[in-house]
């Protein structure tokens, strides 16, 4: 859909602040509205049509995308994600089936940033398993639904709690919130002053509450993205596989030199195997992502 008209385009040089003032000023759809301009995309191919529908959605696609922030990724990054995914929901948007495109949208959004966020791995170095998987998405949900919102470690009542209701542990509770800590932006921060009040970075955002058609295909979303990743494993040997989820996949990463020794080859030889196992994983991953219709521009 790259021919539906420019976008405004969040960039560090422009500051967030200045982007949500912009896609603040593209009104929202009414429902006759909305389903009529679906229908002219859908018949007619109308690009037009379509770039109203997305430029009306960019506020809940910065709204999704400001909930993945702090998790060691560039927000204005982010949020392109997030339009991207956006895009894509818009291009597949039935106005027949009798859901809002939003509530379809957020599907494409979260599924586009997810992806995102899995390309990066190596810097957030996401877990193996389900329930780390689970942690790592939601774990800023859980704090905010027991109103743990204090900065840097959480209480030890908020730690088992959480632990508790994700199925975690609480070291793996500790440890992931101080890995989500640094560079966190609060919603509440204050971004501008005038004559009516100060203005919260929240009060750009739309407000759309959660639905259970939202919350039942994020959980068979990271559900399949559980068992893509393991489905992806399978091009790997087991030496690669055991390197990788030794240098990258486990809590403490085991260093060159002990793997060097496991294997009597040389720091080196294990580097060149990480990399290359690395490199067919992110392959195969982004082979089943469109497969399966998740990646964005499949």
């Amino acid at each position: 859909m790259s021919n539906i008209g420019n976008l405004p385009a969040p960039s560090p040089e422009q500051g967030l602040n200045r982007y949500m003032q912009e896609i603040r000023k593209f009104p929202m759809l009414e429902p006759e509205e909305e389903y009529m301009l679906a229908k002219r995309w859908v018949e007619e191919e109308d690009t037009e049509a379509a770039h109203k529908m997305v430029t009306s959605h960019l506020r809940l696609a910065a709204k999704i995308a400001m909930g993945y922030r702090g998790y060691g990724l560039p927000t204005a990054e982010v949020i392109s994600e997030a339009n991207v995914g956006l895009m894509q929901a818009v291009k597949k948007f039935d106005p027949e089936k009798g859901f809002r495109l939003a509530t379809y949208a957020m599907w494409w959004i979260r599924a586009s940033i997810q992806e995102y966020v899995l390309r990066s791995w190596s810097m957030v170095k996401l877990g193996t398993t389900s329930a780390q998987k689970k942690l790592f998405f939601n774990l800023r949900k859980a704090k905010n639904r027991i109103g743990a919102l204090e900065d840097g470690d959480l209480r030890p009542e908020n730690v088992a709690r959480i632990a508790n209701d994700l199925n975690v542990t609480e070291d793996e509770v500790i440890s992931m919130n101080r890995r989500m800590s640094g560079g966190d932006a609060s919603l509440n921060a204050v971004i501008s002053a005038d004559g009516e009040g100060a203005t919260q970075w929240q009060d750009w955002l739309e407000d759309e509450d959660a639905d259970q058609a939202g919350d039942y295909a994020e959980k068979d979303e990271l559900e399949t993205r559980r068992e893509m990743l393991a489905d992806a494993m399978s091009v790997l040997n087991d030496r690669e596989k055991d390197i990788l989820m030794q240098r990258r996949l486990s809590e403490k990463t085991v260093t060159l030199e002990d793997l060097s020794g496991q294997y009597d080859v040389s720091r080196e030889r294990i580097r060149q195997i990480e990399v290359r196992a690395f490199e067919k994983l992110q392959k195969r991953m982004r082979e089943l992502a469109k497969e399966k219709g998740l990646l964005a521009n499949a």
